[in-house]
């Protein structure tokens, strides 16, 4: 792609951001080992909006990808951080268990992309971006009080474990992220309970240990 020519041909093609589903991807791809290439997509030059990234993904949201080895030996590209996630996890045979463990990492991932994505960001928008200077309160009032029962649900099932779904996996990966930012970019950790769940806060001390995690969480750099 001339936009962003590729430094390795052979290598898997990722454009992203370091956003929640973003550094998903890029965390992945540190943890399994796949060859990649990361490209910045950058918002403030509208680069979501240009012919070469909407050829990609039509719903102009980061990430996407293109693996230039697909499953029948063509190139592949692929959108929607969740399917990028089940694509990484069959083509590297990692991150995801066999039978019905399978099932119990999908459920969580639907979970991640379903509730806490959706959820956590209007409140970033009602707290943290431009909705909070709506003076209707009602709005806020609603997500925090969603996002702190979607909280609850993971502290329940948090409790006596160390990864969400058995071993560490692509569900892990997929919530992690959403965690942090709430906690460190929207700051709203008080509002929304996260500060009164100790399972939840250690799970996400356990995932940003990791050094494929912390790596991932830098990936794509700016420039």
């Amino acid at each position: 792609m001339a936009k962003w020519p590729p430094r390795n041909p052979d290598a898997i093609q990722l454009y992203s951001l370091t956003t929640p589903n973003g550094v998903k991807v890029s965390i992945a791809l540190e943890e399994t080992g796949l060859p990649y290439d990361a490209h910045l997509v950058d918002f403030g030059r509208n680069d979501q909006m240009s012919p070469e990234f909407l050829s990609l993904n039509p719903n102009n949201k980061i990430p996407a990808i293109i693996d230039p080895h697909g499953p029948d030996g063509e190139p592949l590209p692929l959108f929607e951080s969740g399917a990028i996630l089940l694509y990484i996890a069959e083509k590297s045979g990692q991150l995801m268990p066999e039978g019905a463990g399978k099932w119990e990492v999908i459920q969580w991932l639907m979970f991640q992309m379903g509730g806490i994505g959706p959820m956590f960001g209007q409140v970033g928008f009602f707290h943290h971006f431009a909705g909070k200077e709506i003076a209707d309160s009602r709005p806020r009032e609603r997500y925090y009080a969603e996002a702190r029962r979607l909280l609850s649900v993971l502290e329940k099932r948090m409790a006596g474990r160390e990864w969400i779904a058995g071993d560490y996996s692509i569900a892990d990966i997929a919530i992690c992220p959403w965690i942090r930012n709430l906690r460190d970019n929207y700051r709203a950790g008080a509002e929304t309970g996260l500060e009164e769940m100790p399972n939840v806060l250690a799970w996400l001390d356990r995932f940003l240990a990791r050094p494929a995690v912390q790596r991932g969480l830098r990936i794509p750099a700016r420039g």
